[in-house]
């Protein structure tokens, strides 16, 4: 919520709904498996690619149901308020976060559309879109690739309420 809502007394957030949601998304790009087994680098620059490899796999799947649209723009906004966050308390000064974020924002919708892509061409379109996109150790991406689509397989299954309830990945 916005300090401009807050002064004005404004208490409720819409992206409230999605919260939980971006949590999960969270918690699942930072399981031990996709860096152990999977073969994600255990770095900044992995575990963001790993949250926007888990946030676009959601984000395919929610843009499959209209109920779930306005939560999708949301959750995209959870996003953007977090690494506006995380790059402030790394240090990055005000007057380039936005630049910063801008770039996050392109990344994502960038992987995005690769992953979509991937995903609709099968296996090995899929691995390679991964092993452009990701910081992999060395012959990763099909381990990587065999368990994202996995996970986008259940994902496909569930309704959009159990996916708006952060309902995923268990």
């Amino acid at each position: 919520m916005s300090l401009l809502a807050r002064l004005l007394g404004q208490t409720r957030d819409d992206r409230d709904a999605a919260r939980p949601l971006w949590h999960r998304v969270v918690a699942i790009a930072r399981e031990k498996e996709w860096y152990a087994d999977c073969g994600v680098a255990d770095t900044v620059a992995g575990r963001f690619d790993m949250i926007t490899l888990i946030l676009s796999l959601v984000l395919v799947r929610m843009e499959r149901d209209e109920g779930l649209i306005q939560p999708s723009v949301w959750l995209t906004e959870l996003f953007v308020e977090d690494m506006d966050g995380q790059l402030r308390e790394s240090g990055v000064g005000d007057l380039v976060v936005g630049k910063h974020v801008g770039k996050l924002m392109g990344t994502l919708g960038g992987r995005l559309g690769a992953y979509r892509e991937g995903l609709e061409a099968g296996e090995d379109a899929f691995a390679a879109a991964l092993a452009r996109n990701m910081t992999l150790t060395d012959g990763a991406a099909p381990a990587l690739a065999r368990r994202a689509r996995a996970f986008a397989a259940g994902l496909a299954l569930a309704p959009a309420d159990r996916v708006l309830a952060a309902e995923i990945g268990r």
